[in-house]
């Protein structure tokens, strides 16, 4: 064989053992793969549970198995010097068992690296997470609630006329991007090894120079005086505890900005002036008292605009506290000080009659008591009950009850309110004031003093006297219903200022007169138990108060009319 064959042969021969030897490491490697499988890495655990050289199928079984009881516990955290147990359902926690075992390097592959690994390696992994977001932000922000504590803004105040300043405090707040990841990292934690958590400082957004900034520019200015809104024509001075309830600093941006509450201010103009109609000032009863209240001029305005000027004024210096609002004001006709010039200030004369029970009498004695009270009589005016009460009608809230017309009881709208014209009378007679119209009852009724009672009715006979005083007169009526079991009170008082002292007399009855018998044949008939008529005669002596000097006297003479008996001859009459 010659030196060229021997060399190729040879060359053969090298080619045949490279080729050999591939097949053999081919093989090798194909039996490498075949013998691992797609079984987890020989040395891997996770989450401390040991699954290396398992299936897919048998490390998820061997964790879910293994960690079926921590993934349940609750997790301990700690936060400075409290703790607190959280349940992973709670915080939205689980464990993620088939991305564990993926992770952990289950599954087949090719990759040489795959296979070196599966053979000499297999790392400690902590658990694959599923974390529900919403579960674990709802569940650190109550955490944070419990264990921090919120930063509190600086803030300025008006109570009672004064500045009342609020200072800011830092405060201690959990810190949840890192309480987050601290528990994500420790679940499954280990029994007794709680998860560290740290509160971090929170600054406030209205900080101690935002305050002094706040008081300096706005809130001493504001104290510093009253302030004058001028409506057209109608002036209203405003002093600091009147306008500072409505004022407000509210926090915006980092600092503390001037506003107004538009209740308070709402209702403080509402006290002060009238949107609309103007009101006059009067005199109420407050607390047992006499009170003038304020008259309100009838102003037509925007609020906005009195909103942004009484900010403008009350920053101005003393002097230059005054806005104009662009307004349409209508005075009213009695203004605040006329109403202080009538002087009521005392109860001059008090009055009490009394009522038998009856539904009717309730309802109708009630509504004219409530239809007089308050009823206010500048020097000179007349009350007059028709034009106070107004028609008895259900509109009006009365009900039927007994009148007496021609001399005998029958049923009309309005019923007993004679009883409050009578008790009004008296508050009027021993007040002193002038008579200018009452009528007594045609027949005398027990329950009335005798010679000094009214009675009234709507388009006919009228209550009336005059205040002929130099002093307002406040008419104050109370009525108590009455009961099956207690009889009605009615009061009428006088308030003003005395002027008289008034005492009376009363004559003896005379001319009496026998009452007739009277057979009426009517549905409508009402019995009755008739008695005699008589003439009295009442005197009215006026001195002043604390003299006993005699001023002059009045003479008023009655005379009653019998009041027949009545016998109901109707079978469907009431007796």
């Amino acid at each position: 064989m010659t030196g060229p064959e021997r060399e190729k042969e040879g060359g053969r021969v090298v080619l045949l053992l490279l080729v050999g030897l591939a097949l053999l490491a081919g093989g090798a490697y194909a039996a490498a793969y075949l013998a691992a499988g797609d079984r987890v890495p020989r040395g891997a655990t996770v989450a401390g549970v040991a699954i290396g050289g398992q299936t897919p199928a048998e490390a998820r079984a061997t964790l879910e198995e293994e960690l079926a009881q921590q993934v349940r516990a609750p997790m301990e955290v700690s936060v400075g010097a409290t703790t607190r147990r959280l349940r992973p359902d709670d915080l939205g926690l689980a464990v993620d068992v088939a991305a564990s075992v993926e992770a952990a390097g289950g599954g087949r592959s090719w990759d040489p690296a795959r296979l070196w690994n599966y053979y000499t390696g297999g790392d400690e992994l902590p658990a694959v997470l599923d974390v529900d977001d919403d579960a674990m932000t709802a569940a650190l922000a109550e955490l944070g609630e419990e264990v921090g504590t919120p930063a509190r803004d600086g803030a300025v105040t008006f109570e009672g006329g004064q500045i009342v300043q609020r200072e800011p405090r830092d405060g201690r707040q959990l810190d949840v991007e890192a309480a987050r990841a601290a528990i994500e990292e420790g679940w499954p934690a280990e029994e007794g090894r709680p998860v560290e958590l740290e509160l971090v400082t929170v600054e406030p957004a209205i900080d101690a120079a935002d305050v002094r900034a706040a008081v300096a520019e706005f809130a001493n200015p504001a104290v510093s005086a009253p302030v004058t809104l001028l409506f057209d024509d109608s002036e209203i001075r405003l002093n600091q505890r009147e306008f500072l309830p409505a004022l407000r600093l509210r926090p915006q941006d980092g600092e503390l900005v001037p506003g107004v509450a538009k209740k308070p201010l709402s209702r403080l103009l509402d006290r002060r002036i009238s949107s609309g109609e103007p009101v006059d000032a009067t005199v109420r009863l407050v607390g047992g008292r006499p009170r003038v209240v304020p008259a309100k001029p009838g102003v037509t305005f925007e609020p906005v605009d009195v909103e942004r000027q009484l900010l403008r004024v009350v920053v101005r210096p003393s002097g230059e506290r005054e806005a104009r609002i662009e307004a349409v004001a209508e005075k009213s006709e009695v203004s605040t000080k006329e109403a202080r010039s009538w002087k009521i200030k005392e109860r001059v004369s008090t009055f009490t009659t009394y009522y038998p029970h009856a539904d009717y009498r309730n309802t109708n004695i009630g509504r004219a008591g409530e239809l007089i009270d308050g009823t206010v009589l500048a020097p000179g005016e007349t009350f007059s009950l028709n034009g106070i009460v107004g028609e008895r009608t259900r509109q009006n809230g009365f009900t039927e009850g007994f009148i007496i017309s021609d001399g005998i009881l029958v049923e009309d709208l309005g019923g007993g309110v004679s009883q409050m014209a009578t008790t009004a009378f008296n508050a009027a007679f021993f007040a002193g004031l002038k008579d200018v119209e009452h009528k007594p009852h045609s027949f005398y009724i027990d329950r009335y003093p005798v010679g000094r009672e009214a009675t009234v009715a709507w388009g006919a006979v009228d209550l009336r006297f005059q205040n002929d005083t130099d002093y307002g007169v406040l008419v104050d009526a109370e009525v108590t219903p009455s009961t099956p079991s207690t009889s009605g009170v009615v009061t009428v008082s006088m308030w003003s200022t005395k002027t008289w002292d008034i005492t009376t007399r009363t004559s003896d009855r005379y001319n009496i007169t026998q009452e007739d018998t009277r057979r009426i044949d009517t549905p409508d008939c009402h019995a009755n138990d008739g008695y005699g008529g008589f003439d009295v005669d009442v005197w009215r002596y006026f001195r002043r108060p604390g003299s006993d000097e005699l001023v002059k006297q009045e003479k008023l003479q009655t005379t009653y009319t019998p009041s027949d008996t009545v016998i109901c001859t109707n079978p469907r009459a009431d007796g």
